[in-house]
């Protein structure tokens, strides 16, 4: 595919996506709203986005509130929509659940947006980061060229609708991304950032290649079997946990907008059962099971690379 028809792709799949997400705010203002609830969090100013998590204050709104300050984050896809001091590095959050009366037929309607919606943000993704064939490294200057200003993490953020489920709690969850891998396929990725010759700030690119020298030697010591694996710990993230009593399971989503939680042809009384969301503190997290964790030795404090012993 040339440039120019990858630059008209993927400002299409955006035009359309905003269409989509239009749609979709109008048809919500429409329906029966039952009571909801959103929980915002702190703005993360530019000054804090690299600082370590330990407190969250959570601000809740309910019903109508709720609504349209969902609808307002779900439109949210440029720098402009924020405060200027606001971090666009972290998207913004906003956990909850937005819930509707509706016939199915309105679910169905209202479910067909959001698979298009979502479709739409995959495209979206797929035509930046695989259609392109553009490195990382060149991945911001092609959507900004573009779009200027764009919130990538908001606009690949997909949405969650969910049908009749029988309560809806919110809770706090601390992770790490952890992936396996061999000593080549490390020694090959160094191999390829050695190559690039980049200036890697706060370092000249002599200085980096020097690190990677340094990188690739410690990695060359250790033999062609050793057990390696990624350990990246992941910022806290709100969590929603769904109860689905007639099949006696629980689901766990990862909640950085609301859900969009539909009720089918229920009683005219009838109510969802909606949790709150409570502050977050580091010190007061209670963990229900811990697995024996391995032996690690920390190989490259950059790239969080442990050996396991």
């Amino acid at each position: 595919m040339s440039k120019y028809d990858l630059i008209a792709q993927f400002n299409h799949c955006f035009k359309q996506l905003e269409d989509e997400i239009n749609i979709l705010n109008q048809h919500l203002k429409t329906l029966t709203l039952l009571p909801s609830a959103v929980f915002e969090l702190p703005d993360v100013s530019k000054d804090e986005e690299h600082d370590e998590i330990t407190q969250i204050t959570v601000s809740p709104s309910y019903n109508e509130q709720a609504l349209e300050l969902a609808l307002k984050l779900i439109a949210n896809l440029f720098i402009y929509d924020n405060a200027p001091h606001i971090s666009s590095k972290r998207a913004v959050r906003l956990p909850g659940a937005l819930c509707f009366s509706t016939s199915n037929k309105e679910f169905k309607a209202v479910d067909a947006v959001v698979k298009r919606i979502n479709t739409l943000k995959k495209q979206l993704s797929l035509i930046v980061t695989k259609e392109s064939g553009i490195s990382k490294e060149e991945r911001f200057d092609f959507v900004h060229n573009q779009l200027k200003g764009l919130i990538t993490l908001n606009a690949y953020r997909t949405l969650t609708l969910l049908s009749d489920p029988d309560t809806v709690r919110f809770g706090w969850a601390n992770k790490n991304i952890i992936k396996n891998l061999t000593r080549n396929e490390i020694l090959a990725q160094l191999g390829k950032s050695r190559e690039a010759n980049r200036a890697v700030p706060p370092y000249t690119s002599e200085q980096w290649a020097e690190r990677l020298d340094k990188e690739i030697i410690t990695l060359s010591q250790l033999p062609e079997t050793a057990k390696l694996k990624i350990k990246r710990p992941v910022k806290v993230q709100p969590i929603a946990r769904v109860w689905y009593s007639e099949i006696q399971k629980q689901v766990q989503y990862a909640c950085p907008l609301p859900l969009l939680v539909f009720y089918i042809d229920k009683e005219q009384d009838f109510k969802p059962v909606i949790g709150e969301l409570s502050d977050y503190d580091v010190d007061n997290i209670q963990i229900r099971h811990r697995p024996k964790a391995k032996s690690l030795e920390l190989i490259i404090p950059r790239m969080h690379l442990y050996l396991e012993k």
